[in-house]
């Protein structure tokens, strides 16, 4: 059981001079509010985005975000999976965000800065290029409006692709199994990959990150307990929409995710379904700014007891098909009995399985993308490599 919290958004930026913190800092803090710009493509959003903006937002008070379009994409990098639309609403919902910037430029400039009054830009410590290899932040980082954050290790958006495109079940709990370790040398680095940047190294989950996702808000006197379970697998605006269309059943909503584990989620989706294993879905689900709280390895039936234990007022789920239990009983029939099960219209078809669909349709356009993206990367450490013996060899020639 992870405890969330939630994180009201402002879109319109008005607060953006408010330090909400005010009163816990010093009157040097008080006097300005630092805000901090990030930018991206934000296809296929994951945890490690999520991580990246939840570090950015902790060097100041208020977080931007820009989001490049589509045609930017497509220009310097290869086609997204997702539309800018879906990309948008995807970064809005993610709690450590303040406001985003539809269609900013893929390079990042000190007049994008400048426009909105951002005092420095953050970034992972990897690299993003042009489509003519080019550092996309090279103007901020020479300006010292730069600052880096560290990039989350086991997951990026190629390695993703790549389970989807392998239709391995290798990726579930046991991530240390020899065919996942295969598998992501295989795709998120191509064949004869080396970048460390475009390769992915296994995720291990851990208590602090957790604890840094989650909030730890626990129910106020007023607030409807809501209960939703699932898979929430490639958490995507589907469930963005159904988590926002939930949270609006009440002026107070505190909604509780129970997430089943990969087995459970493998017993009644199947194929290679989960996509993410339930760490990874954790992560996921804690960033979403309409969830107060997660449950790991929820059961699949949702019991009296689970009611009684969260004392739950409504049990929500949405129009997809309910799968019976393992014993062929509905899960839902308890929160049925009590009439307390409500199903909720998320007004959105997409499903992960219509995502995978997305993949396996482009799966060639996807893997040359990642070959380009890695070919560039390689180009910019063979350069790196050279300055660095360049100035070696000055250096030695200096003590001659």
């Amino acid at each position: 059981m992870i405890k969330n919290g939630h994180h009201p958004m402002n879109t319109t930026g008005k607060d953006a001079g408010t330090n909400l913190g005010a009163t816990a800092c010093s009157p040097e803090k008080r006097r300005r509010t630092i805000r901090v710009w990030c930018d991206g493509c934000y296809d296929m959003v994951h945890y490690g985005h999520s991580n990246q903006l939840r570090q950015a937002k902790a060097m100041g008070d208020y977080l931007i975000v820009g989001v490049h379009t589509d045609g930017e994409i497509s220009q310097h990098k290869g086609p997204p999976v997702f539309t800018q639309d879906e990309r948008y609403k995807m970064v809005r919902a993610i709690k450590w965000v303040d406001e985003i910037v539809e269609g900013a430029p893929y390079v990042t400039t000190l007049e994008t800065l400048d426009k909105y009054t951002s005092d420095f830009c953050v970034h992972g410590d990897d690299i993003t290029l042009t489509v003519d290899g080019k550092d996309t932040y090279e103007e901020v980082k020479r300006s010292g409006r730069y600052r880096e954050c560290k990039r989350t290790q086991g997951v990026s958006t190629t390695d993703l692709v790549g389970r989807m495109l392998l239709m391995t079940k290798a990726h579930h709990s046991n991530i240390g199994h020899s065919d996942y370790q295969q598998h992501t040398d295989n795709f998120g680095k191509g064949p004869k990959g080396h970048s460390p940047w475009t390769g992915v190294s296994q995720f291990l989950q851990t208590s602090q990150k957790i604890i840094q996702f989650a909030s730890g808000q626990e129910p106020q006197p007023g607030d409807t307990i809501i209960y939703v379970a699932g898979a929430f697998d490639l958490f995507h605006i589907g469930h963005v929409d159904f988590l926002e269309a939930v949270s609006r059943l009440s002026d107070k909503p505190y909604v509780i995710v129970g997430l089943h584990f990969d087995q459970e989620v493998n017993r009644y989706k199947g194929k290679n379904y989960p996509i993410m294993n339930v760490h990874e879905r954790t992560l996921s689900v804690l960033a979403c700014r309409y969830v107060s709280e997660v449950v790991i390895g929820a059961p699949y039936a949702v019991t009296r007891e689970l009611l009684d234990h969260f004392k739950v007022d409504l049990v929500c789920h949405g129009k997809t098909e309910v799968h019976p239990d393992k014993d062929g009983s509905d899960p839902y029939a308890e929160p049925r009995k009590k009439g307390i099960l409500h199903t909720v219209d998320s007004m959105n078809s997409l499903t992960t399985d219509s995502i995978v669909q997305r993949i396996i349709k482009n799966r060639l356009l996807f893997e040359a993308r990642n070959q380009k993206k890695e070919a560039k990367e390689m180009a910019v450490i063979q350069a790196m490599k050279r300055r660095e013996e360049e100035k070696g060899k000055e250096r030695a020639q200096a003590v001659l």
